[in-house]
């Protein structure tokens, strides 16, 4: 087995087992490897489990910077009917639109997601907090700012939060101000 097969079959083997999203640089240390040998190798996995003559369950993918395999969205429907049978696993509406808050504003307290929202979302928070969506980022004169997570990216199949789409074209307002500006 050559060098290149091995660091191959090292890195499969290690995602296949890694709980959480792992860097690049982890596994180039874990592997004794330069961590650009290892990058490549991830982007010609990526590319070969991408491939549309071939469709797989599962694709890899770089969240934050970091790798992990996940299933496709080609089976998303086998898999959740699979893991919630009959459970509820989504979020209620004003879950979402906080989480949209959060997202799109963040850090922001939950003063001011409150504020935004015009109702009181301090259960709402525990929920997404708990769901590990949101984490607290740190404090603003006394209060606690809030944050998404590398979870919620994973969730949104977001790479980072830069690949959000823009809210401009969904609120007219705003895409008045937007083109005065």
């Amino acid at each position: 087995m050559s060098s290149d097969q091995h660091v191959r079959g090292a890195i499969e083997a290690i995602l296949m087992v890694v709980d959480e999203p792992v860097a690049a640089a982890d596994l180039a240390a874990a592997l004794d490897v330069p961590e650009a040998s290892v990058i490549s190798t991830l982007e010609a996995l990526r590319d070969e489990f991408a491939s549309p003559e071939d469709p797989r369950g599962f694709e890899l993918r770089a969240t934050d910077g970091r790798w992990r395999f996940y299933s496709s969205p080609l089976y998303a429907d086998a898999v959740g009917a699979f893991l919630v049978e009959g459970q509820s696993a989504r979020l209620s509406q004003a879950a979402l639109e906080t989480l949209a808050v959060i997202a799109y504003r963040q850090p922001v307290t939950r003063g001011q997601v409150s504020q935004i929202r015009g109702v009181n979302v301090d259960t709402v928070v525990k929920t997404l907090s708990a769901r590990g969506l949101i984490t607290e980022v740190g404090e603003q004169g006394g209060a606690v700012l809030f944050g998404t997570t590398t979870q919620f990216l994973e969730r949104m199949g977001l790479g980072s939060l830069d690949e959000l789409p823009p809210l401009a074209p969904f609120l007219p307002d705003l895409a008045a101000i937007d083109e005065a500006s």
